[in-house]
This record gives C-alpha cells, sequence and structure tokens, in this order.
C-alpha cells in the first residue's frame, strides 16, 4: 500500500495555483542565465572577456547548481517545495544584485555561483511538487507544463536581450532581479506547514542519498544526462555569439535566433510530456533517444550557416534545436522521478541535476577553448554533436527504464 501524500496541498486541484507556481518559478529563474547569455556580446565587450571566459560564466553558473543539488534534493524533502523555492529566490535575487555591479570577469563569475546555487534549489523542488501531487498517467504532462517556464523565461530574455547595449546590460540584469523577488514571493502560496525534525528522518534521508548513489542503472543515466545537458548549455551559450561574429548578423537578429529557438521550446516541452504520457503510455526513453539522435545532426548542421542565405539555415536550425535539445528535459526529469522508488525521489532528481549540471560546466569554456583555439565556430559545434550521440549510446544501452509506477 501506497504511504499517504504528506504534501498538505496535495487534496487541493494542482492544476491551478500550485503549477502556476512551479511554472513561474522557472521563469524567473531562467531569465537569469539566459539574459547573460543573450546579452553574451555585448557583456564580452564591456568587461573584456575572452571567448573561454564567456564560457566560464556558464561554468560558474553550473558549479553553483553542481554544488547546490543534492543539499537542494535533501532541502525539498526537509522543508518542502514552497519553502524551498523561497530559500531559491533569495540566493537568485542576491546573485543579480551582485551582476549588476560586476566590473570584471571574477566579480561576475561570483555572481553567477550564486545564481547557480539558487537555480540548484528550483529543479528538484519543482520536480518533487509535480511528482507529489499528480498521478502517474498524468506527470510527464504535468512537468511539461512547469518545464515550459525555462523557455518562456528564454524568450523574456531574447527581448531583454536584444535591446542589450555596453551601458544598459546591468539595468536589465537589475530588472530581472526585481522580477525575481516578485516571482518569490509568489511562493509563499504554496508554503507548507514545518515537518517534525527527528534523527531518525535525519538518517533515513542520508541512507536515501547513498541509496541512489549505488543504483548503477541510475548511474548511467546521470552521465548520459551530463552529455545531453553538455550540447544544449553549449548551444544557448553561443548561439547569440554565434550569429552575430560568426554569420556576421546585428544583435536584434541574434536575439531572434534565441528567441525563435526558446519559442519552438514552450511548444515542444508541452508536447513531448503529452506524447510520451497518452502515446508512450508513460514509457519516456525512445522519445528521449529520438530527440537526441535529431539534436546532434543539427548541432553539427550548425557548421554550414554562414553568412547570407546561410543566416536562413541558422534560424531554421536554432527552431529545430530548441524543439529537440532545448526540449527534453521535462522526459529526463520525469524519467529520474520515476527511475528509484518514492521515498527517494527528492534524493534522485538532486543527484540528477548534478550530471545536468556538470554538463553546463564542462561544455561551454571547452565550446569556447575550441574556438580561441582554432578560431572557428565549427570545432565547437561538432564537439557537441560527438557528445550529445555519445549521450544517445549510452542512453540506449546503458540504462533501463522502470516505467512510471513505484511501490
Amino acid at each position: 500500500m501506497n504511504p499517504p501524500p504528506t504534501d498538505t496541498h496535495r487534496a487541493e486541484n494542482p492544476w491551478r495555483t500550485r503549477l502556476a507556481v512551479l511554472t513561474l518559478a522557472h521563469v524567473v529563474g531562467t531569465l537569469h542565465i539566459t539574459t547573460l547569455t543573450v546579452m553574451a556580446p555585448v557583456i564580452k565587450e564591456d568587461l573584456t572577456l575572452s571567448f573561454t571566459q564567456v564560457g566560464l560564466l556558464v561554468t560558474a553558473y553550473s558549479a553553483g547548481q553542481v554544488t547546490g543539488s543534492i543539499p537542494a534534493g535533501t532541502l525539498s524533502d526537509r522543508v518542502g517545495v514552497g519553502w524551498a523555492l523561497v530559500v531559491a529566490h533569495l540566493f537568485m535575487i542576491a546573485g543579480a544584485a551582485t551582476l549588476t555591479q560586476a566590473d570584471g570577469a571574477a566579480m561576475a563569475m561570483a555572481a553567477m555561483l550564486l545564481t547557480g546555487w539558487g537555480y540548484a534549489i528550483v529543479n528538484p523542488a519543482t520536480a518533487k511538487g509535480v511528482f507529489d501531487s499528480f498521478p502517474p498517467e498524468r506527470r510527464a504532462t504535468a512537468m511539461g507544463i512547469k518545464q515550459t517556464g525555462v523557455p518562456i523565461g528564454g524568450v523574456t530574455a531574447a527581448v531583454l536581450g536584444s535591446f542589450a547595449t555596453a551601458d544598459g546590460w546591468p539595468l536589465i540584469t537589475a530588472g530581472v532581479a526585481i522580477a525575481t523577488v516578485a516571482g518569490g514571493l509568489c511562493c509563499f502560496a504554496i508554503v507548507e506547514r514545518p515537518k517534525p525534525r527527528t534523527g531518525a528522518a535525519a538518517a533515513a534521508r542520508s541512507g536515501a542519498l547513498r541509496e541512489v548513489m549505488q543504483d548503477m542503472n541510475f548511474a548511467r543515466f546521470v552521465l548520459a544526462n551530463f552529455l545531453y545537458n553538455f550540447g544544449q548549455a553549449s548551444f544557448f551559450a553561443y548561439l547569440t555569439l554565434f550569429i552575430r561574429q560568426g554569420a556576421q548578423a546585428s544583435q536584434e537578429v541574434a536575439g531572434l535566433c534565441y528567441g525563435v529557438a526558446q519559442i519552438f521550446s514552450v511548444a515542444a516541452r508541452l508536447g513531448w510530456g503529452a506524447v510520451s504520457d497518452f502515446l508512450f503510455k508513460g514509457r519516456r526513453k525512445s522519445l528521449t533517444l529520438g530527440l537526441g539522435v535529431v539534436a546532434a545532426v543539427c548541432l553539427a548542421a550548425m557548421t554550414q550557416v554562414a553568412p547570407g542565405w546561410g543566416l536562413t539555415l541558422g534560424v531554421g536550425l536554432s527552431a529545430a534545436l530548441g524543439v529537440t535539445i532545448a526540449s527534453y528535459a521535462p522526459l529526463m526529469q520525469t524519467m529520474a522521478t520515476e527511475a528509484v522508488p518514492t521515498h527517494l525521489t527528492g534524493s534522485a532528481v538532486g543527484y540528477n541535476m548534478v550530471g545536468t549540471s556538470i554538463g553546463s560546466i564542462v561544455g561551454p569554456p571547452l565550446f569556447g577553448a575550441a574556438i580561441d583555439v582554432t578560431g572557428t565556430f565549427e570545432s565547437g559545434w561538432l564537439l557537441c554533436s560527438i557528445l550529445v550521440a555519445a549521450g544517445v549510446t549510452l542512453l540506449a544501452f546503458g540504462f533501463r527504464e522502470r516505467g512510471a509506477a513505484k511501490e
């Protein structure tokens, strides 16, 4: 028999306020990193950064996620989804405020580290919120809806970033901080009553994390997620720089390509969750493999984007990658919650986010280093394509999907 739900909001209609707050947390959380990547050309110029240093800003953000993901999963299990999200917003506000004052790479990296710690809490908290509130047959649909907050934040960032200037980007960052304050206040709507703290509960949490980390099937899943996210993080970190300098387009066109990728991702994240629920009957793996194959091909095809007519190809590939490499996350997060017993959900999502975040740490600086060494973007795109293909292979042959139902 399944234990009774511990979430005090489970009895309410989860499709209303609760799912809206979970989605909003992703919108405002994503704004921080996406405004940075959209404004990368002007930030690079204003702070006199190299391509590798631009990648290291994303690395600092991802380092925050790596170091914060496992504690974040434990925090979500301990204090509940609502309070965990409040804490997340406080970290992100601090990061944005610090970034507005940055005068070089070091301070900007410190700001992104703080922001990464905040967003490290958002993913396991919102995933746990979906898992606790929705039945297995609707879980991926709900996960896809809340994950649309990521591309919605990206579309908003694309609009804001297209107007960025060397003098004006700190003001845009300050606006993101204000939006995060508003989002944090909304999280109080789903705050749960405090849970009693006992030594037995603490021991159980520690044992849960050990149990997840000893599961080799899940470890291979985490590694595959790392390879997928290597491609996603690099794609978004360098898309606007590539369109501006590789395809010699304007900042407005670069912002357009970024926005196209995010707009298509909004629809795809909604669609893939529903497809896996209703057409694939809760099986997510084969669909995630298909997205990875198409993404690997499209990343390789980015080498053909050039000034003139080739820019049209760039817009088309931005859309295709928005549907694929930018939209696999809801399926991966759902598989993460379903690959372990129910009591391990928060810890599993936190552990999975370690793999995701390491992909973001390693990907952008290696992509940037490839550009600095070779002088062209082609080597970076080919590197991404190869590693995403490796992730597809590992997921296909190394991970056994266990389905949505768990005792």
